[in-house]
């Protein structure tokens, strides 16, 4: 039988004491409690560890080897326990985040620089990426995705509202081609699509119209898994592409592109921050969620 830690633990105080009385003061239980797990290490190691007599305890050779192992072994073991609460309760260190570009600009960009004011010692690694991703396989505390992309078994919580679709373009693209007034006028255009990584599929390109939901399947010049080169291959006058509203905003305010067919455009599932339940105690996650939700936009 192997002696548990606990076991091994009272050995040391008594060592460290010079009796089975003060050891059982220092750990704050009874003398016989310590008797009692003295006795069951010897047993469960097969050997005296301590030499007793009326006035004195001293160590057995055996004894002595077992200290000199054992007190630098725990010491280390106490020190990693405390370093890894103190990682979990502190406000300085790592905080390891995946999510796509287009998450990035709409939940993260704008905020974080008053995040970075309110908390200079947490170090945010982000990591861009399109597909779904396995944050604990992929060393991620938490990660941003749509609604409807989200793993199972996560804690999720809303950071945007639903979001809307835009289909945009360049102003001179448009004015050689001309600004399609319905859907089916994309099928007149260069267009520049998006492809799901995970699924290898094109993202279809749906409308509204009136109480139906149509989907057009455009001429293809163009397909990126990314929608930052869908933003800049548009932005350059390569033709029509599909995006978030809140991923252009800053291209629309400077007149890079211009929207078109408002009025078609649907709503796609809020971006949500997820992470795996075991996570929820971290102190650097829950700052930055409770800090999310306070600058929410609802």
């Amino acid at each position: 039988m192997f002696p548990s830690i606990s076991d091994i633990e009272v050995f040391l105080a008594i060592v460290r004491e010079g009796s089975l009385r003060a050891a059982a003061t220092s750990l704050g239980v009874g003398a016989s409690a310590v008797s009692h797990r003295l006795k069951a290490l010897e047993q469960a190691m097969g050997i005296d560890l301590f030499v007793r007599t009326t006035r004195s305890i001293e160590l057995t050779d055996a004894g002595r080897v077992l200290l000199q192992g054992a007190a630098p072994a725990v010491s280390q073991m106490i020190e990693a326990i405390e370093e890894a609460r103190e990682t979990g309760n502190t406000r300085k260190g790592l905080l390891r985040l995946t999510l796509p570009w287009s998450a990035y600009k709409i939940a993260l960009a704008p905020v974080l620089s008053e995040f970075q004011s309110l908390y200079p010692d947490v170090r945010l690694d982000i990591s861009f990426d399109e597909a779904l991703v396995d944050v604990v396989r992929g060393g991620f505390h938490a990660g941003i995705r749509l609604g409807d992309r989200l793993a199972n078994g996560m804690v999720a919580i809303r950071l945007t509202p639903p979001l809307r679709a835009a289909y945009s373009a360049n102003s001179s693209y448009l004015d050689k081609h001309g600004r399609p007034m319905h859907p089916r006028d994309l099928l007149g255009h260069k267009c520049i699509r998006y492809r799901f990584i995970s699924a290898n599929q094109i993202a279809d390109w749906q409308f509204r119209e009136g109480e139906q939901t149509i989907c057009i399947d455009p001429p293809t010049t163009l397909v990126f898994d990314s929608f930052q080169s869908v933003v800049q291959a548009a932005s350059a006058g390569h033709g029509i592409g599909w995006s978030l509203h809140g991923v252009i905003e800053g291209e629309l305010a400077a007149g890079v592109l211009e929207t078109v067919l408002d009025p078609f455009t649907i709503e796609h599932p809020p971006f949500y921050l997820y992470y795996p339940e075991q996570n929820k105690r971290l102190e650097l996650l829950r700052l930055l969620i409770d800090f999310l939700m306070k600058n929410r936009n609802n």
